[in-house]
């Protein structure tokens, strides 16, 4: 198979030939700029670089790390380009309709803002929720966000129901008593994350927390993290997914499924979703993206409960080709917390609405009205 050319590399070498290039020699082109309000915005990457500005070096270390050498956040992004958009002309277009039914909710489009365990703005969760109600967009509150911003104050910041992240403890009367307060709180989902139970190496985080002078392990103990040569010890199984489910009358998600196997065996358990998650490169170094391991979750689970998935969303293009190998909503993370740390509510908004904007765009381009259209002949498997 042929290998794709590298964005990045092809990036640098037309800024090298623009500076070499007399026609621009008097432009003010800067290849680093930072944007300074999220109206100069042109799409959701430039919010990374104001981010890390704005962020300390322990906040931007552990907001930007992956585990071991951070393979598997480079491979989320490069698995976008094993598939390719099939464009059609002619189609007329006018009135696209992206929105997507999600346990009885209709929400506007399939963009859904995952779950952030560590707070990178002052008002934190309820910053975040205030732009999900402008954009009317789904958000999922991390379970230990909720720890600092009750799920009260943020569904009222939301303006109506978000869902829950669930970090199971080890201790199951007290996993089953979190349940039991946020079911009474009105939170119709629970969305229990399972892919950083065994541990997990945060070698970048700990690299830049030893550049930063700042007291600051209030914000950064409480999420699971493992040291170099240690391991953590879990007694959660697929037992303790149907406890959950007989626990409490919400729908239950199984958040960071990336094998057929475990899919199968969530639709065994009773579980009513599953998330193809990897934490975003931050729970195995598997080296493999998740839209990747999508085609072979979907297969496996035929339609019997929804299929969403998150790792490496920055495009309209990227959710579409998601969209079109079977999931029924995608989730994005890193965007909007850039978005937040930078500017707060508005930097969420504004990346929201361009992913949106993003979004519409390709569904024009590839002739779609609605997401019930977009289909896996939407789009072509590279090399194929």
């Amino acid at each position: 198979m042929s290998k794709l050319p590298d964005p990045d590399q092809t990036r640098r070498s037309f800024l090298k030939f623009l500076a070499g290039s007399p026609l621009f020699a008097a432009m003010p082109f800067q290849d680093d700029y930072v944007i300074k309000n999220p109206a100069e915005a042109i799409n959701v990457l430039e919010f990374e670089a104001a981010a890390r500005k704005a962020l300390p070096p322990a906040h931007w270390g552990y907001l930007s790390t992956g585990t071991d050498d951070d393979a598997t956040i480079r491979a989320n992004r490069e698995g976008f380009s094993h598939y390719q958009l099939r464009t059609r002309r002619l189609v007329n277009t006018t009135n696209i309709d992206m929105s997507v039914d999600l346990f009885g909710t209709k929400w506007e489009t399939p963009i859904v803002l995952a779950p952030s365990g560590t707070l990178f703005h002052p008002e934190g969760a309820t910053a975040v929720a205030r732009a999900a109600q402008t954009q009317k967009t789904l958000q999922i509150l991390g379970g230990v966000q909720e720890q600092t911003h009750h799920i009260d104050e943020v569904m009222k910041a939301r303006g109506g129901p978000v869902w829950y992240q669930l970090y199971a403890s080890q201790n199951m009367d007290m996993t089953l008593q979190t349940v039991k307060r946020i079911e009474s709180a009105g939170c119709p989902v629970l969305v229990w994350t399972v892919d950083i139970l065994g541990g997990r190496n945060l070698e970048t985080a700990q690299r830049l927390r030893r550049l930063d002078t700042r007291q600051c392990m209030s914000c950064h103990d409480r999420d699971p993290q493992v040291r170099p040569g240690q391991a953590g010890r879990n007694t959660l199984t697929w037992d303790t997914l149907r406890r959950l489910k007989d626990a409490t009358r919400m729908k239950v998600l199984v958040k960071g499924i990336e094998s057929p196997e475990d899919a199968d065996l969530c639709v065994q358990s009773g579980a009513d979703g599953v998330i193809v998650s990897n934490h975003g490169g931050r729970s195995t170094e598997s080296g493999r993206a998740t839209i990747d391991s999508l085609p072979e979750v979907i297969q496996v689970v035929r339609n019997r409960i929804p299929v969403l998935v998150d790792g490496g969303f920055r495009r309209g293009t990227d959710v579409f080709k998601a969209l079109a190998l079977g999931a029924r909503a995608i989730c994005i993370g890193r965007p909007y917390m850039w978005g937040v740390a930078a500017f707060g509510t508005p930097g969420v908004e504004t990346v929201l609405a361009i992913l949106r904007r993003e979004f519409n765009l390709v569904m024009a381009q590839c002739g779609k009205h609605s997401i019930a259209e977009i289909t896996p002949a939407s789009i072509v498997h590279a090399g194929r």
